[in-house]
This record gives structure tokens, sequence and C-alpha cells, in this order.
């Protein structure tokens, strides 16, 4: 499965259900080198380079239930449907 957000497109999903958080990286499984909260809440995991290399979307679900669309600035400021996270939050 891919999911694309903005100009990044992530090619692993996780999402745990009890916690209501979704995981999503780019290529194989890496330690990031640095992260950063966005302005929303979430999550951005950098590699050495800088480069994006994951996202960790908290309370997926809950805002998608309420809101019916995730902000998310990675890094320009994208706006996320539920028909581009419902295979990912199914896989739980």
């Amino acid at each position: 499965m891919t999911l694309t957000i903005g100009s990044l497109t992530f090619d692993h999903a996780t999402y745990d259900e009890r916690g209501d958080v979704l995981y999503l990286h780019i290529g194989e499984r890496q330690a990031a080198a640095d992260s950063e909260e966005t302005p929303e809440g979430h999550v951005l995991r950098f590699n050495d380079r800088g480069e994006v290399i994951g996202v960790t979307i908290i309370n997926a679900k809950w805002l998608l239930e309420r809101d019916h669309a995730i902000n998310i600035t990675v890094p320009e400021h994208v706006v996320v449907g539920p028909e581009a996270l419902s295979e990912a939050l199914a896989a739980a």
C-alpha cells in the first residue's frame, strides 16, 4: 500500500487502534536522526540528511470522525480526506 500526503509518498503504514495512532514511513524502517512536531500536533521523522522518513499521525480516526479530514504540515499544509487513509486505518 502506498499513501501520498502532499509531496511525500509513504509505502508502509501501521495503525495502533488502541492508541489511535497511524505510523507512516518511507522505505525500510530506520531510526530517525531527528523529529519535529507539526503545528497540528503530529510528528515528522527525519533521516540524517534531513529528509522526511516518517510521519506519526496522532488521533487519526478520531480526527477523521470529527473533522472528516486530517490537517497536517509535511512541510506544506495538506488536508487528507478519509478516502486517502481508509486502507491504512483498516489494517489494525
